[in-house]
């Protein structure tokens, strides 16, 4: 257990917990690095929301050790509390209050002076455009207005680390990247996320680490790039000018897949570039002149395919 690390937002080390009869996480270790985004992937029922439950105090662990902004979960619950911001799949914004009465709720209930509250709830209506409806019940709002003010509550006590469950459910394409770029912003800030998304392109596109959950186990991890190479069915494709130029190519790399109209080859490649030097390098010896050449790599839907035997649900896809 590396809970100790100076260097780890978030650790853990055999997380287990069983509902009744049902094992829901059996055995989940986890170490995420200050100030990065680490994405939670999996099925539905694969432990995701439970392994945020656990690490966000709401639920204990049934065996387990964990530790989040350097406070050991079983023994100091309250310090985690102070250090750490949640923002579920639900809206936890009052549909009875202003946006503005929302956030100095918040602020109250993080022992804010009235002065204080005030400031913080200025500055983040401001920074999530939300300034113009302040005086507005949620009820008038957009999704992801209603979004902005969830994770804006969220941030009204300056947490060190936040737990982001499924925080783009149900918003439109633009509204989910203004999200995108607002989660950025929180890391180049210092802040360490930990994102659970039905999104597969969500963690593409911001997770520094991303590790795949099935049936309560972590069945792989590392970076988007690295999970994207472990499936086959990367290629590199080769334009080149002439047909005489394809069939030597075609002849000289042997397992090229021939696109004869489009003048263009299909090389199998894991993206690397280590391959891609070697493939340059068996051009340039074999004197073959390439127009253009672009890179093709499998995406994690592939990854969620190849390893959990089964896709994503189409109605979970991002558009």
């Amino acid at each position: 257990m590396t809970a100790g690390s100076s260097e780890l937002g978030i650790s853990a080390a055999g997380l287990r917990k069983s509902f009744g009869d049902k094992v829901v996480l059996d055995g989940v270790d986890l170490d995420v690095q200050k100030g990065t985004i680490f994405a939670l992937l999996g099925p539905n029922g694969a432990g995701k929301t439970t392994t945020v439950n656990i690490l966000s105090t709401l639920i204990g662990a049934d065996a387990g050790e964990a530790a989040v902004a350097g406070h050991d979960l079983s023994r100091e619950p309250d310090s985690v509390r102070a250090a750490i911001g949640v923002t579920g799949q639900f809206s936890a914004v009052d549909k009875l209050l202003t946006g503005e009465e929302n956030l100095l709720l918040m602020a109250d209930l993080n022992h804010l002076d009235r002065r204080e509250g005030r400031r913080r709830a200025a500055a983040l209506l401001e920074r999530f455009d939300l300034t113009e409806a302040a005086t507005k019940l949620p009820p008038t709002y957009s999704g992801g207005m209603l979004r902005r003010l969830d994770l804006a509550m969220t941030l009204i006590g300056d947490p060190r680390v936040i737990f982001l469950d499924e925080p783009t459910t149900g918003l439109d394409p633009r509204s989910r990247r203004t999200m995108w770029e607002i989660i950025r912003e929180l890391v180049a800030d210092g802040t360490t996320i930990l994102l659970t998304t039905q999104y597969l392109q969500e963690a593409d596109e911001l997770a520094d680490q991303v590790a795949l959950l099935d049936h309560g186990r972590l069945i792989v991890q590392g970076t988007p790039k690295e999970l994207k190479r472990l499936v086959p069915g990367g290629h590199v494709r080769l334009q080149v000018a002439d047909s005489n130029t394809l069939e030597h190519a075609a002849t000289a790399l042997g397992v090229a897949t021939r696109q004869d109209e489009a003048l263009a080859l299909q090389v199998p490649s894991d993206g690397s570039v280590r391959s891609l030097r070697a493939l340059l390098d068996q051009l340039d010896h074999e004197g073959i002149q390439v127009g253009e050449l672009s890179v093709h790599t499998p995406d994690l839907d592939d990854v969620f395919l190849a390893l959990t035997g089964h896709a994503k649900d189409k109605e979970t896809q991002a558009p």
